[in-house]
């Protein structure tokens, strides 16, 4: 049975899926399902109005305007390419970091091992979060700057993974075959030791895609990600939040400032972590 075939078989595994592949088909189709408006950047969301004063659903802003006249739509329309572009490149250079750090020291053992590991303690030592924040603050305000912090100290948890996996696959009987025939090192490490070595990177990688964006989103609602108006479903929420009591006597009178955004954060993590676990069930031999 293929690994798709169990995925699918399992419910929460294909509602995982099935919110993965909405999105991106959304973002996919962005251009036609949202057209950019003029020459301007297709990423700074459009503009009804500059009211400061959020407009409730109608037939120019489908899903309202937030306050500045933003349409909420389009926002999460092309928003949800900004998701893509921090998960996908957030994980997939700490994943590479992780992985070239982790996998040599474990394979070189000795002092590069040693050496790896207090690096790798080093960064662990800080609080992701907090060190996340500080980072962006000091590199200055922009998506771009998030991300670089988010790598910086993404790739921790990965080398650890992919060391301790590497220290158990050299120990087997095939990789010590390998050695007493006289095949070279970096030959053992490239081809056997580490695509041995790498499933559970998968895994970690697929949960992290939706923890990346939902901690991006996080540092924009804080005012230190993404600039005002750019296709950011945090920066949405920040341009909400002095509406989120709504007016006297009618506490949801705003609420489509911030349930549309909530909503679209919420159903990406969450697509990515269901499909992250099941994958790990279908993939970790130690759970069947």
């Amino acid at each position: 049975m293929t690994t798709l075939t169990r995925l699918i078989k399992n419910p929460l595994g294909a509602l995982g899926l099935f919110l993965v592949l909405f999105w991106v088909v959304v973002a996919l189709l962005s251009p036609v399902i949202a057209p950019p408006r003029g020459s301007r950047d297709p990423y700074m969301i459009a503009r009804t109005s500059f009211s400061s004063i959020p407009r409730p659903p109608s037939d120019d802003a489908a899903f309202g305007t937030t306050s500045g006249g933003y349409d909420i739509l389009y926002g999460i329309i092309w928003g949800s390419r900004t998701a893509f572009k921090v998960g996908l490149v957030v994980v997939g250079c700490s994943a590479l970091i992780g992985i070239a750090l982790g996998g040599f020291g474990a394979f070189c053992g000795g002092w590069v091992d040693e050496l790896v590991m207090r690096l790798t303690d080093l960064f662990m030592s800080f609080p992701f979060l907090i060190a996340v924040i500080v980072m962006s603050i000091v590199l200055g305000k922009g998506l771009e700057k998030v991300i670089l912090a988010l790598i910086l100290f993404g790739w921790r948890n990965y080398a650890r993974v992919v060391r301790s996996e590497v220290l158990s696959v050299k120990e087997k009987d095939y990789i010590q075959a390998g050695v007493s025939l006289g095949a070279g090192r970096l030959r053992l490490f490239v081809r056997h030791i580490l695509p041995n070595s790498i499933f559970p990177i998968f895994v970690l990688a697929t949960i992290d895609i939706g923890t990346m964006v939902r901690i991006a989103a996080a540092l924009s609602f804080l005012g230190v990600g993404a600039e005002p108006g750019y296709a950011d479903w945090g920066q949405m929420i920040n341009l909400s939040r002095q509406w989120l009591l709504g007016i006297t006597g009618d506490p949801f009178h705003y609420w489509y400032t911030y349930v549309f955004p909530g909503i679209a954060i919420l159903t990406f993590v969450l697509g990515w972590t269901l499909l992250g676990d099941a994958l790990r069930d279908i993939l970790d031999p130690r759970l069947s």
